[in-house]
């Protein structure tokens, strides 16, 4: 474990900081070096690009990632020179095919918001490398405590920790994780000079909510399997998109690269009107774009997170009219279940 960086300047670190990073390397249980905590989700990995690309570089960035990731990339990076092309990361013949002479990372999600699409970490790492590429990897959804993607040969890892590190939808906080020093120096000169920190208050929230990241990680579990297996079983839902589901296309890589499958659940109900129809007839899950809290939320992507993405690309995606996406918290499961059942009944 190390930290980079001073205390000489309020911009640069406070004492809070370090212990907030001490704590978020200890979560990934590997030899890792803590940026300091950024400022907001996507400025995490705004810090890293402009201190890690030059105009020309290229880079390889998974089809269906968070749409605010999609956007900073297509409408503020671009215009920095860096290229980029979207790859579907499952297909590692594809992903081999999209490399350049100049393809500098792979940047990827895994599970990907909001299809659970995963990624096989160990592969893509291996891929990157060999074409002297680093790998960098969005645990967003996984949380450290149930995927550690340094482990498999990510070099970089990112956090919205506005989601299931703070846990209380009480904060706005972003964490890059990397494996290397020389890395690590390289992102805080930048940091450094750019100011991208957090404040001390929002440093303790952090640190307060990492402490009880094991306890609400087991319950969102819990709590997502039994919503999943009810939606699986339930003929208002065309399809069901969990890892834990042994129904899952790549259920078999979960349980090799995940120790779990976390609390996000996204179903497929088949069209616009079913969809507000199920959102409609809840009354337990509240409608709102974030996730990861200990309350459960619903969204619909296609015009809330995903609504930046053209529409054309957005269905190609099988990001769909009818996809809802499924916060699981950590409340009581059978007042979940029944709160889910009920909407469902609805459509």
């Amino acid at each position: 474990l190390a930290e980079i960086g001073g205390e000489d300047e309020r911009r640069q670190v406070v004492p809070i900081h370090t212990s907030v990073g001490g704590h978020a390397c200890c979560q990934l249980g590997n030899e890792a070096f803590v940026l300091r905590r950024v400022q907001v989700g996507r400025e995490q990995f705004a810090v890293a690009k402009r201190r890690l690309f030059d105009a020309g570089d290229h880079i390889l960035l998974a089809e269906d990632m968070y749409g605010g990731t999609f956007r900073l990339f297509d409408t503020v990076l671009r215009r920095h020179g860096v290229l980029f092309d979207t790859v579907d990361m499952r297909d590692l013949r594809a992903v081999r095919a999209a490399l350049h002479p100049t393809t500098r990372l792979l940047f990827t999600e895994t599970p990907t918001n909001p299809l659970m699409n995963l990624s096989d970490i160990a592969a893509l790492a291996d891929i990157a490398h060999s074409a002297g590429a680093l790998l960098a990897v969005d645990n967003t959804f996984a949380s450290p405590y149930f995927q550690q993607p340094l482990r498999w040969g990510a070099d970089i890892v990112v956090h919205s920790a506005t989601k299931y590190l703070g846990g209380h939808s009480d904060l706005v906080h972003g964490v890059v994780i990397v494996h290397s020093l020389e890395l690590a120096e390289r992102l805080y000169f930048l940091q450094n000079a750019a100011g991208a920190v957090p404040g001390p208050f929002d440093c303790w929230l952090l640190l307060r909510s990492v402490k009880t990241l094991a306890l609400r990680m087991e319950q969102h579990q819990r709590n997502a399997q039994v919503i999943a297996e009810l939606c699986s079983t339930h003929p208002a839902v065309a399809r069901v998109y969990y890892p834990g589901l042994p129904s899952h296309p790549q259920h078999e890589l979960a349980l090799r690269q995940m120790s779990g499958f976390s609390g996000m659940v996204s179903i497929d109900l088949g069209s616009r009107e079913k969809a507000d129809r199920f959102i409609a007839g809840l009354r337990i899950i509240t409608l709102a774009e974030s996730l990861g809290g200990v309350e459960s939320l619903v969204c619909h992507p296609a015009t809330m997170t995903h609504a930046s993405i053209p529409e054309a690309q957005r269905r190609a995606r099988g990001i769909t009219d009818g996809l809802v996406r499924l916060s699981i918290g950590i409340e009581d499961t059978n007042d979940l279940r029944d709160d889910v059942r009920h909407a469902l009944d609805q459509c």
